[in-house]
């Protein structure tokens, strides 16, 4: 059974899945709770990203979201998501199962911190014997600090949760070698254990009439899921009852984890999918940070971007190819002053010392 061993799945829904016909897909909302009480049943932890509140945020006000402005979308998601949120716990209180909801921006998941409580929200939710529902906050987010796209978000809720399976319902069951819509002779996908430039052309956008993803954003969110260990399986969910379908069939990609040795906090780094700069390391540096070294900032010869504490960045050398990722114990105004000075003079030129690294190998993770 491709769900055995599994302790805690992330289920991600599409919004061209809760509306069929230009209706509120009620009965499709209802055969999913069906599968979710049997994962439950199973002791197995659920938690649902669900796109919908701009979706039926419109239906409920009956207006087009093509003319939306921003703050428009905002007002609407507001609305919408009351909407969305009681579809789900009508549905799911019949089965006897409580929900909790969790609105995340991209700047929850990208600072440690912000992440560690959602992470310890969601683990006490189900301390509740609770289901977190979890979509982005439309209501507060911009075009600057917004997923746009619920895959990527569902995919970091599962990095950042621990979760060993991300379950992506989609209106196509499985990745192809090319559009199946368009044509005949392209194959279907079984496995995919590494992203490589064949499996992204393979990737062939598809934007439906409601949601805002397509193939792209979904390979993005295998490429999280399988840098955290955790599997993703792409499935059709337009069925009814799409988990028990699943177990069932054959029409499905897989994208298997990578095997790697990082503890959570690198696994974070790994992931992340807003870097606030970078910094430009010397061949020393790079050689010693290869090494298992942390980067010091006599190593470091320029500084791009603006970014505080805690942020993180790239690391490139002189050429601006990417060495590593890793969070910063400086900002990018104190590393201006301090680079390339030893650690033991950061006292005399910032008045104070943080620490002696500006990254330390902890902190780090190298592209291999």
């Amino acid at each position: 059974m491709i769900l055995n061993k599994t302790k805690r799945v992330v289920i991600k829904i599409g919004s061209s899945l809760l509306i069929k016909n230009n209706k509120i897909n009620k009965n499709w909302v209802n055969k999913l709770s069906e599968d979710i009480t049997n994962l439950y049943k199973k002791k197995i932890d659920v938690i649902i990203v669900t796109s919908g509140a701009i979706a039926l945020g419109c239906k409920y006000l009956k207006i087009n979201r093509k003319n939306l402005k921003l703050k428009e979308f905002q007002a609407v998601s507001a609305i919408g998501q009351i909407e969305l949120i009681n579809l789900f716990k009508n549905s799911l209180s019949k089965k006897k199962i409580k929900i909790a909801q969790i609105l995340l921006t991209l700047e929850d998941t990208e600072d440690r911190r912000r992440a560690l409580n959602a992470k310890d929200t969601i683990e006490n939710i189900f301390k509740f014997k609770s289901i977190p529902i979890v979509n982005e906050n439309d209501t507060t987010a911009t075009n600057e600090i917004r997923y746009g796209d619920n895959d990527r978000l569902a995919a970091r809720v599962a990095q950042i949760s621990s979760a060993d399976t991300l379950i992506m319902l989609s209106d196509i069951d499985g990745l192809y070698t090319k559009d199946p819509r368009k044509f005949k002779n392209a194959k279907h996908i079984r496995e995919v254990k590494k992203i490589t430039n064949n499996v992204i052309k393979s990737a062939t956008k598809s934007i439906s009439d409601y949601g805002s993803g397509g193939m792209i954003t979904k390979i993005d969110a295998a490429k999280i899921c399988m840098n955290a260990g955790c599997k993703m399986i792409l499935t059709r969910g337009t069925v009814n009852n799409p988990i028990q379908k699943l177990e069932k069939n054959k029409f499905y990609t897989i994208f298997t984890p990578l095997t790697n040795k990082y503890n959570a906090k690198k696994k974070w780094i790994l992931s992340s999918l807003k870097n606030k700069g970078s910094i430009t390391a010397d061949t020393g540096a790079i050689n010693a940070i290869k090494k298992g070294k942390s980067l010091l900032p006599v190593g470091i010869t320029d500084v791009n971007g603006k970014f505080y504490r805690g942020d993180t960045v790239l690391i490139i050398n002189k050429s601006k190819k990417k060495i590593g990722t890793g969070v910063v114990s400086y900002s990018s105004e104190e590393i201006l002053k301090i680079k390339g000075v030893k650690s033991e003079n950061i006292k005399n030129i910032l008045g104070y010392t943080s620490r002696g690294e500006v990254i330390h190998i902890d902190n780090m993770v190298l592209n291999k």
